[in-house]
């Protein structure tokens, strides 16, 4: 059976609540966001002895970091620099909670990803040489708002970057939103599958406009079902991350979905997120998994 976690900040800003609800559900983990309203790279230690007291009292791990690392514009060298420190510093929480696993990201898309591809190139070879003397994964995750909008372009640069410390983060409802993505399962999930290390939870739908827009777990297009049966099927052993991002009153906006955090972002998050895991506990049980 694979772990199961929340993305912290899609429950709450306050990292007690996250850590209640995880608890409550049983989740293994949590996935660093935003905590208190600072991004992952701002938590100073202080911070960090706080979350890993509630951490130890809860029971609970941390999944990994979900850090912006690279959501940035390719030509902002001052912004390239700024991410470099922000890789650091993601690269510091995560050993201080015993993670190996750090989110990236391949810049905002241009439209032009195959033109500046071997800039993107160059542009990770800093990074690639920071992970692999620190001993950490870089999880690149398939995100139709950057340059590796889906699997196949983030199957691609991974197998170029060729380090055994650059790995993927499967997100099926980005490749729905993505304008090439193809059924994110069991196609797009295949091209990802053997270079993934960890897997978020949301799903995705068309909305009035035609647009797809999030939606609760198990609701969407997503076969979250045959996703799940895979994954137990396989032997994945990874964590499974729910990324919730619907919320059930007001929709997020779109910057705010670009780049979550802080408090607008987790408002309604905490009912969203318990929804979706309902959800995902159905579907295991229909499988023959139970969490007691």
């Amino acid at each position: 059976m694979f772990k199961l976690a929340v993305i912290s900040d899609e429950v709450s800003q306050d990292f007690q609540t996250v850590a209640d609800l995880a608890a409550e559900y049983k989740l293994n983990g949590i996935e660093i966001r935003s905590v208190w309203d600072k991004p992952p790279q701002d938590l100073d230690e202080k911070d960090m002895s706080r979350m890993k007291e509630i951490l130890e009292k809860a029971g609970l791990e941390i999944a990994g970091v979900a850090s912006p690392f690279y959501k940035c514009d390719i030509d902002d060298a001052e912004a390239r620099k700024e991410h470099i420190e922000i890789l650091k510093k993601c690269i510091k929480l995560a050993k201080f909670f015993g993670t190996n696993i750090v989110r990236g990201f391949a810049f905002w898309d241009t439209g032009k990803t195959e033109e500046l591809w071997d800039t993107i190139k160059e542009y990770y070879q800093e990074p690639v040489k920071i992970i692999e003397s620190e001993g950490i994964i870089l999880g690149l995750e398939n995100e139709s708002s950057t340059s590796l909008a889906t699997a196949k372009l983030t199957a691609k640069f991974i197998q170029e970057i060729g380090s055994p410390n650059v790995k993927a983060i499967w997100d099926p409802a980005n490749e729905a939103h993505a304008k090439d993505g193809i059924t994110p399962y069991p196609d797009a999930y295949n091209v990802l599958k053997p270079m993934m290390i960890h897997c978020h939870a949301k799903d995705a739908a068309p909305g009035p406009d035609g647009k797809m827009e999030s939606v609760p777990v198990g609701d969407g297009i997503i076969d979250w079902s045959g996703q799940l049966k895979e994954l137990l099927d396989s032997g994945y052993k990874g964590y499974l991350s729910l990324e919730t991002h619907w919320r059930p009153k007001k929709a997020l906006s779109e910057s705010l979905v670009n780049e979550p955090g802080g408090s607008a972002f987790s408002e309604a998050g905490e009912e969203a997120s318990r929804i979706c895991l309902d959800n995902i506990f159905a579907m295991l049980k229909e499988h023959d998994v139970s969490i007691a």
